[in-house]
């Protein structure tokens, strides 16, 4: 008696559709596997296909990694390409193929795994079909770009769709030499991040020369004369040499829904948890499928090669040995490489979670690869998102330059295991100086997470900083002088963490205190003194200026594409005659570099030149405004490989001198030192008249003028003999004021506030709180408080206060200086 051969058809011979064909073999000899590809390749390099045509990758048949006869001797495989499934019949087990020339016929199976695939997807549009709009999925594809490009002097090449693999083909398209646009209906590039972590691969994408078309949606394309257009819904168009639409993929179920194989919600093929379909003895792997997620249970589409090829092995132990090999799901953990940038990401990002209704926390931190004193230390940006009530694990994501990748498996491993963020603080890392710190960033982020967990810190997010209204806050920046003289968040008083503790009582008791500093660290810190020290609301700026400049960087839309050879982030070659002093500051957190500049600056003679080098993104763009703070030079920057390098010449000391006696912008500031009802009518209007215009616009108010920010109703407070004194001799909030003339013991401010109202003119407190609804900022002097005896408590809670030093900074600022 003999028993039958089983039969194994396999339709689709890509990642999924190979594995699982070879697994087959490995687990049984006495099997007939068929394997059905309608292309002409199959277990190729799908993910290499952008580095081919960039030239990277100079030499096509190294992204095969099997030929359809070398796979198919070697494992027994009857491998039939250019030969498409085109009907599968369920209840006789058949299948109906069709050749390469329209010819037809039918096979039978015992197994059947479905591994088709997705396809890109490509809107109707207006011009969609005309020459040089590409689509890249597969070596077919590839081929015909590349012919397109040898054929063509390809300068200008528009990329629809800035997820991974546009971004890719943006990189690979430059190298190709093609000036490069992306263009996103969206407001940021690669979706399985979240907005806070994309913003730093936008500024990177800028440094790159890419430019940037955000939430700008594609209505038509056109060509003449040999050339594209681009048009967009909002008015604009762009010419271009080539377009490649990279909108994204559909799964490939027609040919599983024509056969009646049960579809699920997100349109996927639906299998069970052994990748078995709704017809039996019929499985599915790879894109087409749709599966729960492990976090959520909700179904999703995972089109990753990683998980297809996993799901591959499973399948084949199920068909061969029967159902006894579950598939756990996917978590979505991919990576990038965009130019410089390595982007990855792991499970739940803080947007779909929001938009699952899952409560969640984050942490960021902003921390070198590997320990800061061993050279080539660069930074990397991570993302954590947990579970607010057991700090479950729920996500992942990292931008940065060496190490990206062995950290998001690390997160994805944990992710996976289901564990708590406590679980990253015990995880062993190899350690040495070339790789990692002793505290790996994997651990700092546990460490971080921990503290918000536990109350220890309380975060503030960039988005809740953005949309603040900061009237009753008082928002502190810890950083140093030097930095903060670079530039601040609009309302911040400066008041470094190393001197915090003397500077305590500048900061209000009674009012949520909001920190932040560079990259978090310090703000932190500062949080724990104050805590420790009574104050009840404090908060810190989670990733600190770093994460929330670039969260709320404006991207302004670019003007068509530049001429050939054009880049503004190149660096002024130094001049044979020019001395030039290097200083390596990478490695250095903030405000490292920067000191590092100023300290070396110093030690230059006037026309010799510094060439900074740092790893920290914001360095060039600090440097820039250094040089525009103290009139040295600013020649240009330069990026390679996360290293950003700054060059300036220093100025002389003339100079210097008028730079620091110009204006440097374009805000107003006025001194009220007066309590007359006239004069302090007159400051509010010319403040809200400025602040109409969009500028920048700060009041200090000092000894009289204090009078003017009076609450109404104050609390009782505690005051010496003196400040007794001048609560009684003053006015005790605005609606007291007199006039400066005319006054007659108060008789004219009395008949001045009738005819104000009787010509409809603002009263003195409905201006000023039009200032504040405008964002006038309101500074009160500490030194005038104390002398008068005027507590923060009796102020209104919309004011900040400072020192001579506050003013000044802002009067730096500003084109415009009045004292009233």
């Amino acid at each position: 008696m003999t028993t039958q051969t089983p039969r194994y058809i396999i339709i689709g011979g890509v990642a999924g559709g190979a594995t699982a064909a070879a697994r087959i073999r490995r687990l049984t000899e006495k099997a007939e596997i068929i394997l059905i590809e309608k292309g002409a390749y199959i277990s190729y390099a799908n993910c290499g296909l952008p580095y081919y045509i960039g030239g990277v990758i100079a030499d096509r048949d190294r992204l095969f990694v099997q030929t359809p006869e070398s796979f198919g001797r070697r494992f027994n495989i009857d491998v039939r390409t250019l030969s498409e499934v085109i009907a599968i019949d369920p209840s006789s087990r058949q299948v109906t193929v069709r050749t390469a020339d329209g010819s037809q016929y039918v096979e039978s199976y015992d197994k059947l795994l479905l591994s088709p695939g997705a396809s890109p997807v490509v809107p109707p549009l207006p011009g969609i079909d005309s020459e040089g709009i590409f689509t890249l999925r597969n070596v077919a594809d590839t081929d015909r770009i590349k012919s397109y490009m040898t054929d063509h002097d390809v300068k200008r090449a528009v990329i629809v769709g800035g997820g991974f693999i546009g971004l890719e083909m943006a990189e690979n398209l430059m190298h190709a030499g093609a000036q490069v646009a992306v263009v996103e209906m969206a407001n940021q590039v690669m979706a399985p991040i979240d907005y806070s972590m994309a913003s730093l691969v936008h500024e990177h994408l800028q440094q790159q020369g890419v430019q940037l078309y955000l939430e700008q949606a594609v209505d038509a394309f056109s060509r003449h004369d040999g050339s594209l257009t681009v048009h967009f819904k909002s008015g604009v168009s762009l010419q271009a040499d080539m377009v490649l639409l990279s909108i994204g993929v559909r799964a490939e179920t027609r040919l599983a829904q024509a056969a009646g194989i049960r579809l699920g919600e997100m349109r996927g093929i639906w299998v069970d948890d052994y990748l078995q379909t709704s017809v039996p003895d019929v499985y599915a792997v790879g894109d087409a499928i749709e599966f729960p997620h492990p976090l959520t249970g909700k179904p999703w589409l995972n089109f990753l090669a990683g998980p297809a090829n996993r799901q591959a092995r499973i399948v084949a132990d199920n068909m061969v040995m029967g159902n006894k090999v579950k598939y756990e799901g996917s978590i979505g953990t991919s990576i990038a490489k965009v130019f410089d940038l390595t982007v990855a990401s792991t499970g739940l990002p803080a947007k779909r979670l929001k938009m699952m209704d899952i409560p969640y926390l984050s942490a960021t931190i902003h921390i070198g690869a590997h320990a800061g004193y061993y050279p080539g230390s660069l930074q990397m940006d991570i993302k954590i998102t947990f579970s607010p009530t057991d700090g479950k694990l729920y996500g992942a994501q990292i931008v940065g330059y060496d190490g990206v990748d062995k950290r998001i498996d690390q997160y994805a491993l944990a992710i996976k295991q289901g564990a708590i963020v406590a679980d990253l603080t015990r995880l062993e890392h190899a350690y040495a100086p070339p790789f990692s710190s002793a505290k790996d960033p994997v651990a700092i982020t546990g460490y971080v997470a921990g503290n918000i967990l536990s109350g220890k810190m309380s975060p503030l997010y960039w988005r809740e900083l953005r949309d603040a209204d900061l009237t009753g806050v008082t928002l502190v920046d810890v950083r140093t002088p030097d930095e903060y003289a670079l530039g601040t968040i609009d309302g911040a008083v400066n008041i470094p963490l190393d001197d915090l503790r003397e500077r305590m009582d500048e900061i209000p008791t009674g009012r949520p205190v909001w920190l932040f500093c560079g990259i978090g660290l310090r703000g932190y810190l500062a949080s724990n003194i104050l805590k420790d020290n009574g104050y009840a609301e404090v908060r810190n700026l989670i990733g600190g200026l770093k994460t929330y400049r670039a969260a709320t960087a404006r991207i302004v839309p670019p003007v068509g594409f530049a001429a050939a050879g054009d880049s503004a982030s190149s660096t002024e070659t130094a001049s044979a005659e020019k001395a030039v002093v290097r200083i390596d500051a990478c490695g250095i957190q903030c405000p490292g570099p920067i000191l590092r500049l100023k300290q070396a600056i110093d030690t230059l003679a006037p026309g010799d030149r510094l060439e900074v080098t740092a790893t920290d993104a914001a360095f060039p763009r600090d440097a820039e405004a250094w040089c525009h703070t103290t009139g040295h030079r600013f020649l240009g920057r330069r990026a390679e490989g996360g290293v950003y390098t700054a060059l300036i010449e220093k100025s002389t000391a003339c100079a210097v001198e008028s730079a620091r006696s110009l204006p440097t912008g374009q805000g107003k500031t006025l001194i009220l030192f007066s309590d007359d009802l006239d004069k302090t009518l007159a400051t509010f209007v010319l403040a809200n008249g400025a602040a109409a215009t969009g500028q920048k616009v700060s009041i200090f108010f000092t000894f009289w003028g204090l009078n003017a920010i009076k609450k109404a109703h104050k609390p009782k407070v505690s005051k010496d003999l003196f400040g007794r004194m001048f609560s009684w001799m003053l006015p005790s909030d605005s609606t007291r004021l007199a006039l400066s003339k005319m006054n007659m013991m108060g008789i004219g401010a009395r008949m001045m506030r009738h005819i104000m109202t009787r010509k409809g003119v603002d009263s003195l407190e409905s201006l000023r709180q039009q200032a504040i609804d405008n964002g006038v900022e309101f500074i009160a002097c500490q030194m005038t408080m104390d002398v008068m005896g005027v507590k923060r408590e009796e102020l209104l809670d919309h004011v900040t206060v400072g020192g001579v030093a506050t003013y000044m900074e802002r009067a730096d600022r500003a084109n415009v200086n009045l004292f009233i």
